[in-house]
């Protein structure tokens, strides 16, 4: 059996060497965990999407406390992390 070299041709390998060296190749790749995205809506209009409700029943969301650690507002701009508002509803 012939030692696999990075100078080794490809025409050169059996099948058997050539899967392995797949193999190798994608083992790290599928070791790597994704990491989650932060997903951000924006506006009573983002919370209503969240909850899947109507604009009066998210302003009623946001003004309880609920979902308060989730929302980051300044002046009129209000941003909500999706999954972290989910969570706290949940959660109480």
């Amino acid at each position: 059996m012939m030692e696999i070299t990075s100078d080794t041709r490809i025409i050169d390998l059996t099948v058997g060497q050539l899967m392995d060296l797949f193999a190798k190749a994608q083992a790290p790749a599928t070791q790597a965990q994704p990491k989650e995205e932060k997903r951000l809506v924006y506006g009573i209009a983002g919370i209503a999407q969240i909850f899947n409700c109507s604009m009066t029943t998210a302003n009623r969301i946001k003004a309880s406390g609920r979902i308060d650690d989730a929302i980051t507002q300044h002046g009129r701009i209000i941003v909500v992390d999706a999954n972290k508002a989910l969570q706290l509803f949940n959660n109480k």
